[in-house]
């Protein structure tokens, strides 16, 4: 197993028989397809919901010392490892591992079901963001007012500077954002023990996300190519419209000044490594196989190695650029209620479908910039979604390619996972699926789990397969050495890393599933 000349060399019959499947199951048109599709996967919701929040939680400015010593341990050697790995062997992330050491094949099986699991759950969030975009056209924005069907006794506006009243000094008051999002979107449940009924709206957005997946995959790399050139470039357009927006609201300054101002001290704080670790392997989708199955679409003399650190780059520079356009409005909303930024910032669900759209409320033409926002959301999540279910169907395809090759028999498979993720994303979308939901996002796709697979993988590559033999399998692709200090990641600082993280992560609480704890859990 431990093959110390190991090497993909094939005899003639086998590389013209290898060269065949190559190109049944296809290869990138162009190397911007390779791009744009590894930037769609990599560039998705933690960047903008995330990253920013945990910068102005975690010390500003100074945040940004711990990111860049895990970005440069962990993130770009992992991340040129699956990749190279994938090109090296053209084969999906089971497979690969199969070459490679099969001793270490049951970790291409793990991330598989890592992709199965989050496939199932974070399209749920394209459900919602689909739901507030419909909502968006409207003559008023649903979640303005307390005007409407659903609300309580107990909602009440947020009255500009100026107004008489201030929700601060008022018992069991709501804003009519949380109202619209607990009782309209979700109408949620007091416990995960009353799923409740269906949410039939919520239901057909659930089916509108999983048909446009499908067809963003059916025809494999042929179609995903073309797809990523829309979906991985028009979040951006959408982003600088909401950054240019952002910066010319009143109390942009103090949103940004609170997002970046440094405070040194919390450096010596372990929970702010611990966060800055975390975010590396979940904004670079490492230990998943999404990597190893489009790099295993290039090539075999595909740049592999500068593909990735311009597409490391391009991932951290995003989410240092969304801060600006997240901050900026969350100071605005601040400044027109008159109100702390901590009393508004917010990360994950609860800034998309809480905070952002009680700032975009306040702005004029607030349907346009409601449209602009959840359109970037729907997209970000997209090219993630479809991207992790094309990794799927390689891994699938890759292990039974005689088979699924043939005719539309990797089509139909691919309708049948659609339909029994979407029967199982189901149970989301009822009165009490967010509960399920957070289960799902809490223990499917942990930090956890990541920093193991990592740890393995580091260990497989560095002490059986050997760092020194992928560095020279990446030099005979890319025709020169790439840094040196890459071999030395993978087979020392990588894994001494993961278990110094894997110390700091203390087991947490059990996940609050009461509805007296809702805001906390979003």
């Amino acid at each position: 197993l431990i093959m110390r000349n190991f090497k993909l060399a094939y005899p003639d019959s086998e590389r013209i028989d290898t060269g065949i499947k190559t190109r049944a199951r296809g290869q990138w048109s162009s190397k911007v397809e390779f791009i744009l599709a590894v930037a769609g996967q990599i560039i998705g919701l933690g960047n903008v919901w995330r990253f920013p929040y945990l910068c102005y939680k975690n010390g500003g400015g100074v945040f940004f010392i711990p990111y860049v010593v895990f970005l440069f341990a962990c993130g770009i050697p992992l991340f040129l490892m699956e990749t190279a790995l994938g090109q090296y062997t053209s084969q999906g992330s089971v497979t690969c591992w199969r070459k490679i050491c099969p001793l270490f094949e049951g970790l291409g099986y793990g991330s598989q079901v890592v992709v199965f699991y989050s496939s199932t759950y974070y399209i749920i969030i394209l459900a919602w963001a689909f739901f507030y975009l419909f909502s968006s056209f409207s003559g008023e924005l649903p979640w303005a007012s307390c005007r409407n069907w659903w609300n309580t006794e107990n909602c009440v506006e947020f009255d500009r500077i100026g107004g008489t009243r201030n929700l601060s000094f008022m018992e069991n008051a709501s804003s009519p954002v949380k109202e619209f999002w607990e009782r309209r979107v979700l109408n949620i449940t007091g416990s995960v023990n009353e799923l409740g009924s269906l949410r039939w709206e919520l239901a057909l957005c659930l089916l509108l996300a999983w048909i446009i997946c499908y067809f963003c995959v059916w025809k494999g790399v042929k179609s995903t190519g073309k797809v990523v050139y829309f979906t991985a470039t028009f979040p951006y357009a959408m982003l600088l419209v909401l950054l240019i927006r952002g910066l010319t609201l009143p109390g942009a300054i103090d949103g940004i000044t609170f997002y970046l101002y440094p405070n040194p001290a919390r450096l010596t704080d372990p929970q702010v490594w611990m966060d800055a670790g975390t975010q590396i392997f979940y904004s670079y989708a490492l230990c998943i196989g999404c990597l190893t199955a489009l790099g295993s679409y290039n090539k075999y003399n595909n740049n592999c190695y500068k593909d990735c650190v311009y597409l490391c780059l391009l991932n951290s520079g995003t989410s240092f650029v969304a801060g600006f356009a997240i901050f900026s409005v969350l100071g605005f909303m601040a400044f027109e209620q008159g109100v702390d930024i901590s009393m508004v910032a917010e990360s994950g669900p609860g800034l998309a479908f809480i905070a952002y759209p009680r700032a975009v409320a306040m702005m004029p033409l607030s349907q346009l910039w409601s449209i602009c926002f959840f359109l970037m959301i729907i997209l970000l999540g997209l090219d993630s979604e479809f991207v992790g279910l094309e990794s799927l169907m390689t891994a699938i395809t890759d292990m039974h390619s005689n088979f699924f090759l043939q005719g539309h028999r990797r089509k139909l498979f691919l309708l049948l996972i659609c339909v029994a993720c979407f029967l199982i994303g189901l149970l989301m979308v009822t009165e009490g699926g967010l509960y399920i939901f957070q289960l799902f996002d809490y223990y499917s796709c942990s930090g956890m789990t990541l920093l193991l697979f990592a740890l393995a993988q580091s260990i497989c590559i560095g002490w059986f397969y050997g760092a020194d033999r992928l560095y020279e399998n990446i030099v005979d692709m890319i025709g020169y050495r790439p840094l040196t200090l890459m071999k030395y990641c993978w087979k020392y600082i990588t894994p001494i890393v993961c278990i110094r993280l894997r110390v700091l992560c203390t087991p947490a609480s059990d996940l609050p599933l009461t509805s007296e704890r809702r805001k906390e859990t979003l």
